[in-house]
């Protein structure tokens, strides 16, 4: 099946997100109340015994409670010499409803040359959801490719292809990290600088926003390759990485 996928009718895309405040206390009550009541269920998850604000920055995995404030995406495009070049753009900002609009045009721009597929890892039941809940939240209207409530999972294999589930060729009891599957491939790690968990950080703290972008791309090369993997091909070559 994946020798049958043009890679140039392929978005790939990673997302980053942070808490809505930097702080527990900056919440309101309504707010505060409802992400004690999370911090409660997440406690008897984890057997812990974690105050609301030891938590929150966890606040960032869940739409609900966090914002996006990166989405990095990498196309393939042939050029005339027939060399595959695969470049980088990223919709970044501390506006959210401004990036996911950037990204939304994007999508729909992309429509209208005609069908084509998200990539991500883990896409399945973080990135894609994510985004599209965080466009309701902001009353946008969603592009095609993101309106999926209703669709049966086989119509949503036609246009998500989440690598993680690949990966688990059927077997649904582990989680792999992007990390770990690119280190199977032999891929060069992309949390050569910071990871995941240092975000809030970085973010919050640093207010290195170019630096967390920096970051997805990396991510979003490294599931380019991963996927490059799966179908027995060799690394993209840095010179063919196209930076914005």
């Amino acid at each position: 099946m994946l020798e049958n996928i043009n890679p140039e009718n392929l978005i790939f895309l990673d997302i980053e997100t942070v808490s809505q405040k930097k702080l527990f206390t900056e919440l309101d009550e309504t707010w505060q109340e409802l992400w004690t009541i999370k911090t409660g269920q997440l406690n008897r998850r984890s057997e812990g015994e974690a105050t609301p604000d030891e938590r929150y920055n966890e606040a960032a995995i869940y739409a609900e409670f966090g914002k996006i404030i990166c989405i990095s995406v990498g196309a393939f495009r042939k050029q005339a010499d027939g060399t595959m070049k695969f470049h980088l753009k990223s919709f970044a900002g501390h506006d959210e409803k401004q990036l996911l609009l950037d990204f939304a045009d994007m999508l729909n721009n992309r429509q209208k040359k005609g069908t084509f597929q998200l990539v991500a890892h883990n896409g399945k039941e973080f990135d894609f959801p994510y985004i599209a809940r965080r466009m309701t939240i902001n009353r946008m209207k969603l592009p095609v490719i993101l309106d999926i409530p209703g669709k049966k999972p086989w119509d949503l294999d036609a246009i998500h292809i989440d690598t993680m589930t690949m990966w688990k060729f059927g077997d649904f009891k582990s989680f792999t990290s992007l990390k770990l599957l690119a280190a199977t491939f032999g891929i060069p790690s992309p949390k050569d600088d910071i990871d995941g968990s240092e975000i809030y950080h970085v973010y919050w703290n640093e207010n290195d926003l170019q630096r967390i972008v920096t970051y997805c791309q990396k991510d979003v090369l490294t599931v380019a390759q991963v996927f490059r993997g799966f179908r027995g091909e060799e690394l993209i070559d840095p010179a063919n990485v196209v930076l914005p």
